[in-house]
C-alpha cells in the first residue's frame, strides 16, 4: 500500500551561517525520505529563477544595498512560494527547503535593516513546520568554505557570518530545533532525520 499523502505537506527550512552543511543535509534527508513513498520536493533559496539569479550574482559582482537585495528576495520567494513550495504542500508532499526566509531576516538583518520589518515582509511564505538550524563559529564555517576549494564571497566574512549567526539564533521562530553543525554529517543527518519523523507525527496525528 503506497504511503498517504501527508495532509497539507511537511515543510522543512534548513538554516545556518554559510559552511554550516546545509546542502549536504538537505541532499541526505531528501534521499532517505524518497524511498519511504511519499514524494519529497527539494529546493533552495536564492532560486535559479529570474529574481533569484540576479541576487547570486552579486555574491561574486559585490554586494546590492540591503533594501535591493530584500526586493529580490522577496520577489524571488513569492514566484519560489506560488510555483513550487505551495503546490508541493497542497499535494501533500515532503518540500525540503536549503535556506528559507530566516536566512533574509539573518543576512539582511545583519546589513543593517529591522528584523522586525524583515520578518512582516515575509508575512505571505508559509511558515516551517520544522526549522533546523545548524549551528557553528563563522571560524569553522569559513574553514570548510575554503577547504572545499572555494572562496568566500561578499556575504562570508567573519563579522557579516558572526551577525548573522547571532540573528538565527535569537529569532525564536516556533519550531526550531538548533544542531550543532560541528558534529559529524552522519551525526547531524541522524538527529535531523529524527526530528523530521516527529514532526512528520505529529503532522498526521493533528490532522487525523
Amino acid at each position: 500500500m503506497a504511503p498517504l499523502p501527508i495532509p497539507g505537506g511537511l515543510l522543512v527550512a534548513i538554516e545556518g551561517i554559510d559552511g554550516a552543511g546545509k546542502t549536504t543535509l538537505a541532499h541526505t534527508l531528501r534521499d532517505t525520505l524518497a524511498p519511504a513513498g511519499t514524494p519529497v520536493a527539494l529546493s533552495k533559496e536564492p532560486t535559479t529563477g529570474q529574481w533569484g539569479m540576479r541576487m547570486r550574482a552579486s555574491a561574486s559582482t559585490g554586494r546590492l544595498t540591503a533594501d535591493e537585495e530584500l526586493r529580490l528576495l522577496i520577489l524571488d520567494r513569492k514566484e519560489h512560494v506560488a510555483e513550487l513550495i505551495g503546490p508541493a504542500l497542497a499535494r501533500g508532499e515532503i518540500v525540503i527547503l536549503d535556506r528559507y526566509f530566516p536566512s533574509n531576516v539573518a543576512y539582511q538583518g545583519a546589513a543593517g535593516l529591522d528584523t522586525g520589518a524583515l520578518l512582516e515582509a515575509n508575512a505571505f511564505a508559509p511558515r516551517p513546520d520544522l526549522l533546523l538550524l545548524l549551528d557553528l563559529e563563522p571560524r569553522v564555517g569559513l574553514e570548510r568554505i575554503r577547504k572545499r576549494g572555494d572562496k568566500p564571497n561578499h556575504f562570508e566574512t567573519s563579522d557579516n557570518l558572526d551577525r548573522c549567526r547571532s540573528i538565527f539564533r535569537d529569532l525564536a521562530l516556533p519550531h526550531t530545533v538548533v544542531i550543532d553543525a560541528t558534529q559529524a554529517p552522519d551525526t547531524v543527518a541522524e538527529q535531523a532525520l529524527s526530528h523530521v519523523y516527529e514532526a512528520l507525527a505529529a503532522k498526521r496525528e493533528h490532522r487525523a
